[in-house]
């Protein structure tokens, strides 16, 4: 045969096995069962990726393990006898189940070590934190920890299958008793599809799980082992299309210290001081040294130099390094030999009532152990107490033996609870003579009773499953919960912005005749620092504006008469503008702000006509007004060519405003007299007490309209106050926070506090005396045990205290009004004594400030929540409502009142009634 003939015989359909030739010494010998190359490359890429997905990358739904993982468990199962054992020799012994070599197995135990929860480890082991890598596996040693001990393991619920090389038997699948995979966490890459299931909290799972059996919806978060924070708005139940956002925690020390308290999970302190170093390096954050002194816990030192705002900073580090990641779960499971995606709140539902058939095979098991306790104890009864052993003294034969015992035990056999088998008989048979002398009915019988109770505790569990399952998570909660509390802080992050944060780590400058604007031309005109994400905005002669991306050099039209940094959520930039019309020559003055803009469009702020031209143009970032001279030109016919104007006199409208008329002659020039005040006022600023920032949109509670010179009043937990700007920028730490609000000279604040030294509760009432801006106060002494039990700014606040008098004294509680209590003394007074042995609870309302009806304009009252203005604590209102009854008053039921009378009514009708211990 030719060899055209034999490629004409290959080249059939493919997949298809077919007839193929080969030559042997010139003769041809038929070959059978030849399959193409392309059908081989078909069928092996299939093999090939169900392997990778099944044995390598998905864990099963059943056990939450990879094959590797199981085999680790199941060599360290066999070799178990309590003592920790070198993982050198687990590996030894799990490479008779898991043929891929040793490295791979000692990457998966470290893996499962490090998650402490399977495995308990002595020696160094690495830390995920940090990076560092774990010893040689001839120096650390493992072995199986209590909990997987009692959750992981049972041979008789266990399906077994020979090993890869058919000399042991191995698990299929491990019957775990627990959401494991939910627990410890996985990522694997395979073939076409992967899966990242997030860890997540211990006792949260037992409870979802008991929520599952209760019939109740569960909800589960990540909680990662390292700690930090993270923002499941858009986890999605951690199915595929989820997204959150983990964040390490910064600690502003002062303006020149930050540091850093924990990593992102999945990120290292190397890779994080590394990702910083480089933020640096690019300009995109300035700092002086970072510094590691990570030992027991993270502590990264992030030093600033002078003049850099360490709040913008912490914007910068989430904005550019990776103290902030972005993670996208994909829960994929393996279930039937297939991959299945899900949430994680449908696998914890799967994995609970896998626990619970899991349990039922135990009792059922556990049941016929019993049953046969109880058949093979009675059957001895039965043989023993009847002398049934007398009757085989005459048999010559087994059989007679057997026969002679069978028929003895006819009578009793309707007694029993199953046929008597001839194994039965034969067991009979094995009892020795010296047992059957020192038998004792009373233990057997008391024997049988307590099998019988164990029975029909196992029946009473069967029959009620569900109950039981909900007492064995119970179990496991009490047993190994303790410790494993929440380490991830779930919050809501605010987004960064990062062209807001980026640092100027450019300079700009312009060719204003030739029209050119960028960062290379050093040697034309410098027009300002600007970071390389800003926008630029560009102002010409002719009256056009455009904004356009910063870039080394850009063509924006000629003659350009002023450019700057374009922020388009900056509400009080207004410029301020006289143009001459190019068709009529009349001069034109407007007032207009640049809030929405189409990249690098040409805009025009003049009518539109040939010719017109720009007299004058400012940029006043608090929206100042101004005064400015008008020369007209000598040729005009007006009489009076010099005159003043007053933008103020103009409201502030769109850029496509044409404006009003300033004059109709010819001007010569236009130059500023003075600068005005700001006409758009204070800035009226929100706190959102979700993600811990200000801002100017509304959202969350309104703090009023601040201008320069305002601050805002911080009161701590730990018993400081701090006085801040209302930099948008600033971070608060919310759940540290007592009181927030604007700053009133005039402010009293009401705190009760317990002394550590004296151990005596004192109440003190104090204005602010320090100005000082940016830098903590203690108002409560800094003595060992000294805490903060509650703090006031309303200035009539009504505590509701419970407490104890005295060490065996009862529970008592009592209304205190705080102001009649003592009088306002100095910041760093002691106060008065309170003759309290003990305080369980102080509650007084949070955030109690009056607010003042012409403080926060109406328009903007909407984006507050109703119960804000409620001025007065509720009881005080009802107590003082009582007492002006009589008059006819009832205006304290309605919210946004002047009811300053009224307390002062309440507080005599307090006074006779005797309702309050306030002298």
């Amino acid at each position: 045969m030719h060899n055209e003939d034999l490629n004409e015989e290959l080249h059939h359909h493919e997949g298809e096995e077919e007839q193929g030739v080969q030559f042997t010494d010139g003769e041809e010998e038929v070959i059978h069962n030849v399959t193409p190359v392309s059908g081989l490359y078909e069928n092996w890429f299939l093999d090939y990726a169900s392997y990778v997905i099944l044995e390598r990358a998905v864990p099963a739904i059943e056990d939450g393990l990879k094959p590797v993982q199981r085999r680790i468990l199941h060599a360290m199962k066999e070799m178990d006898d309590g003592r920790f054992n070198k993982v050198a020799n687990v590996i030894g012994q799990t490479m008779q189940y898991h043929p891929h070599g040793d490295a791979s197995i000692g990457d998966a135990i470290v893996g499962l070590g490090q998650k402490d929860l399977l495995i308990e480890t002595q020696g160094n082991w690495g830390d995920v934190r940090t990076g560092d890598s774990a010893a040689a596996s001839r120096y650390i040693e493992a072995r199986l920890s209590k909990f997987a001990l009692d959750v992981v393991f049972n041979p008789q619920t266990t399906q077994w299958q020979l090993s890869y090389d058919g000399r042991k038997n191995e698990p299929v699948t491990l019957p775990v008793k627990f959401p494991l995979l939910l627990a410890q966490g996985v990522e694997g890459i395979a073939v076409g599809l992967s899966t990242k299931v997030m860890p997540h909290n211990f006792r949260e799972l037992i409870k979802g799980s008991i929520d599952v059996l209760k019939g109740r919806q569960t909800l589960l978060l990540p909680d990662f082992p390292n700690g930090g924070q993270v923002d499941v708005t858009n986890y999605n139940g951690g199915a595929r299309g989820g997204k959150i956002r983990v964040r390490a925690t910064i600690e502003k020390v002062d303006k020149t210290l930050l540091i850093i308290r924990d990593v992102p999970y999945g990120i290292t302190t190397t890779g994080l001081m590394d990702s910083i170093v480089k933020a640096s390096e690019n300009n995109k954050i300035k700092i002086k040294k970072v510094v590691d002194n990570t030992a027991a816990n993270v502590e990264i030192h992030v030093q600033l130099p002078p003049g850099v705002s360490p709040d913008l900073t912490i914007d910068a580090l989430y904005a550019f390094t990776d103290c902030e990641v972005s993670i996208s779960p994909n829960t994929c499971v393996i279930i039937e030999d297939k991959p299945h995606f899900m949430s994680v709140d449908e696998l914890l539902r799967i994995s609970t009532f896998k626990t619970v058939d899991l349990l039922k095979r135990e009792l059922e098991i556990r049941k016929g152990e019993l049953e046969d306790k109880w058949h093979h104890s009675s059957l001895e009864k039965i043989f023993i107490e009847n002398r049934i052993y007398r009757d085989i003294e005459e048999c010559e034969t087994w059989e007679a033996v057997l026969n002679a015992i069978d028929t003895g035990l006819d009578p009793f056999k309707p007694l029993l609870r199953r046929e008597v088998t001839e194994d039965d008989i034969i067991r009979l048979t094995e009892i020795k003579i010296k047992r059957i002398s020192k038998y004792d009915s009373f233990k057997a019988d008391e024997y049988i009773r307590k099998l019988e109770e164990e029975m029909a505790e196992v029946d009473d569990h069967l029959a009620n499953l569900i109950r039981y399952a909900i007492a064995y998570f119970e179990g496991l909660m009490k047993k190994y919960g303790q410790g494993k509390e929440r380490r991830t802080q779930v919050k809501t992050f605010d987004v960064i912005n990062a062209q807001n944060v980026a640092i100027a780590n450019q300079k700009l400058y312009m060719n204003a005749k030739d029209g050119f604007i960028g960062t290379s031309l050093r040697k034309d005109e410098f027009v300002c620092d600007c970071s390389d994400m800003d926008d630029i905005i560009v102002f010409r002669k002719d009256g056009k504006f455009m904004v356009t991306k910063v870039a080394d050099k850009t063509f924006v039209g000629k003659d350009i008469i002023m450019a700057g940094v374009y922020n388009k959520n900056d509400e009080h930039m207004v410029y301020n503008m006289i143009y001459a019309d190019g068709k009529s020559g009349v001069s034109y003055a407007k007032r207009f702000s640049v809030k929405s803009i189409t990249r690098d469009k040409e805009y025009d702020l003049t009518k539109g006509e040939k010719g017109s031209k720009v007299h004058y143009l400012t940029a006043n970032p608090n929206s100042e007004s101004e005064v400015v001279t008008v020369t007209l030109t000598p040729a005009a016919s007006a009489r009076n060519k010099v005159f003043d104007f007053d933008f103020a006199d103009l409201m502030i409208k769109g850029k496509g405003s044409n404006g009003n008329i300033v004059t109709k002659y010819p001007v010569k020039k236009v130059v500023q007299k003075s600068l005005g005040d700001s006409t758009l006022g204070g800035r009226e600023i929100s706190y959102d007490e979700v993600i811990g920032r200000l801002n100017t949109e509304g959202r969350g509670r309104y703090l009023g309209s601040f201008n320069t010179d305002d601050t805002i009043l911080v009161i701590y937990d730990d018993g400081t106050y701090e006085m801040t700007s209302f930099d948008l920028t600033n971070h608060y730490a919310v759940e540290k926070i007592k009181v927030l609000q604007k700053f009133d000279p005039e402010l009293v604040i009401s705190a009760i506090y317990y002394e550590g030294d004296n151990k005596t509760y004192y109440l003190k009432r104090f204005k602010v005396e320090t100005s000082t801006v940016g830098k903590k106060f203690p108002f409560i002494p800094e003595t060992k045990g000294s805490r903060l039990e509650a703090v006031s700014t309303h200035p009539e606040p009504l505590a509701n205290i419970k407490f104890k008098r005295s060490i065996r004294g009862e529970k008592e509680s009592e209304k205190l009004l705080l102001s009649e209590f003592m009088d306002v003394k100095g910041w760093k007074a002691m106060g008065n004594k309170l003759n309290y042995y003990k305080i369980l609870e102080v509650d007084v309302p949070k955030q109690e400030v009056i607010e003042l009806q012409d403080e926060k304009p109406k328009a903007k009252r909407t984006a507050v929540s109703k119960k804000e203005p409620v001025s007065v604590p509720a009881e005080l209102k009802e107590l003082a409502a009582e007492a002006v009854l009589s008059s006819g008053t009832q205006h304290l039921k309605e919210e946004n009142v002047d009811v300053s009378e009224d307390i002062e009514r309440a507080k005599e009708a307090l006074k006779k009634k005797k309702q309050l211990n306030i002298f």
